[in-house]
Formats: structure tokens, sequence, C-alpha cells
């Protein structure tokens, strides 16, 4: 296949590069400056510009593009996070129907952040969205996909929850205080965490680029999801270390604004029932087995 991908050089982005590289696809990165060879095509999302050129031919694209959530909310901040997904997103979407041949397919990202601040509650994709800023901005993201889908493009979106990697994302963040013996939960620790490793996550997003039957929301979390005082349990036991360090939610609002509770103190119950319906297995589907998998052997 020949796959274009925004957000390339994202933790996601990069590791699925890489994966369809080694199975001896072709990959086009869009890249905010000019193009440095056949590989990589320029685009410029906030200004609606982007060398369609490159893009000819392509079976797929996968669209990642966004500034990172974790960051101090503030109203500057809150703009570029919802401004920097709707836009690449629309542009993505009205460049793959403008093409021809047109792709196959557009896989977009979106979050489990869609279904709001909801508790325990389970939640599928067939779950009512929520009405906080990340909800919004999820809807917006997810609506920006239109234009492909109106010209007969296949559009699955991904609705991606907490990433499990040692090298980026919320994992990395935790390990250092974690490793020191100063790791706890976050606020009262009952909020749950929808979660997925690394590598799940780059095989559901082959997964979805590859069925051709895969169109719509998919929730790109693994089955078992955990509240964040069993989620600090169980990486404060494989990393064989003390967790007795809660960090107030005071402490987080002081730091991270609205953040702290947009995300940071979240509670997602997400299940990803439409990729398990569809076949798809997880090699990585509990906790334990995955922190063990990712860290076992750094932690050493």
């Amino acid at each position: 296949m020949l796959v274009a991908i925004s957000g390339s050089s994202g933790l996601v982005g990069s590791a699925l590069a890489s994966s369809l590289i080694r199975d001896g696809h072709t990959v086009r990165r869009l890249v905010r400056r000019e193009a440095r060879g056949s590989d990589e095509v320029s685009w410029n999302p906030e200004g609606s510009e982007i060398d369609a050129r490159g893009l000819h031919g392509i079976d797929a694209i996968v669209n990642l593009a966004g500034v990172n959530i974790a960051q101090r909310w503030t109203r500057d901040a809150m703009r570029e996070i919802h401004e920097s997904r709707v836009r690449a997103t629309a542009l993505v979407a009205r460049t793959s129907a403008s093409l021809s041949p047109r792709p196959r397919a557009l896989v977009s990202g979106s979050a489990v952040g869609y279904y709001g601040l909801r508790g325990g509650e389970v939640l599928d994709e067939t779950s009512a969205a929520g009405d906080d800023f990340l909800a919004c901005v999820c809807k917006d993201w997810e609506a920006a996909t239109a234009p492909a889908r109106d010209a007969g493009i296949r559009v699955a979106i991904s609705r991606t929850g907490i990433v499990l990697d040692p090298h980026g994302g919320a994992l990395a963040k935790m390990l250092l205080p974690f490793r020191l013996g100063v790791g706890g939960h976050l606020g009262d620790g009952t909020h749950w965490m929808s979660w997925i490793a690394l590598v799940d996550a780059v095989r559901a997003l082959r997964f979805l680029i590859e069925n051709e039957r895969a169109a719509g929301a998919f929730n790109l979390t693994a089955p078992n999801p955990v509240d964040n005082a069993e989620f600090t349990r169980v990486l404060a036991s494989v990393l064989h270390r003390p967790a007795i360090f809660p960090v107030p939610q005071l402490a987080l609002e002081l730091l991270y604004g609205p953040m702290a509770k947009g995300a940071a103190l979240a509670s997602q119950r997400a299940l990803p029932r439409r990729l398990l319906d569809s076949g798809f297995a997880f090699a990585l589907p509990d906790l334990r087995s995955a922190l063990e998998a990712i860290l076992r052997p750094k932690a050493a």
C-alpha cells in the first residue's frame, strides 16, 4: 500500500509509519516545511495549504495531526487544541475528496474524550457524546471528515485512549516519580483510565486501514480499563516500588488549570466493542501484561 500520514512525528504516528515500512509498504509523511524527498508531502493546515500532487495514487490517509493536550489550558491553548485538529482534518478530508483516483480509506484520529466526564459508566461506540471542552473538540474533529465520507471514501474514526509507551505520552511522564518511589494516584484515584499499549494502537490503526468493512467510530482502547488507583497499584508493582504519595486534585488544578479536571482526572470507561466484534485480537489486553511487556526489560 501507499499510505500518507499526518502527525507522523508523534508517538503513534511514528510507530505506525515504522510498522508499515517494515512490512514493505510505502509511507508519505505530511510535513510542515518544504518536502525533502518523495516520501514527504508539504502542508500548512493553518493556511489550508497542501501539495496535493504528493498524494497522487495513495491508497489510504491516516490523519493524526493535533497539538498535545497535556499542557496548561489557557484560552489560547484551548483554541489551538481545537483548531489544530479541526482545520487539519478538514483540509485532509477536502483534499482526499478532490484526488483522482481517490484514496480508498481515511482513518482519522479522535479520542475517548468524545464521551465527556462519565464516571464509571461503561461506554462503547454507541454511547452519547459529552458536552465538556474535549468532547466538543472531538465532535468537531470527527465532523470535519464529512467531505471525504460524502465523496464515497471509507472513513474510520479512531477514538483513542491513553497510549502506553515508555518513550512518550502519559506513561513516560509517570515513570521517573514512580521509579524514585514517590509516585501515587491522582486525586482520589477513582477516575477510570481507558488505556491501550502502543503496539496495539498501531495494530488497530493498521486493522482500520486494511479492513474494507471498517467504517465509523472505533474505540482504540484495551478491553480492560482500570481506575487510576488500580493503574497506580499495578504500575508500582511492576516497577517494584511503593506508591504512597497521591497528588491532590487542588495541586493538579493549580498546575494545569482546567486541564486537570478535563483530561488528567477525566473518567471514561470505554470498551472497544466494535474492534472486538470485527475480529481484532489484542496482543496486550490487560494492564499487568502490558506494563510488564513494556517496562520489565528496562526496569531490571
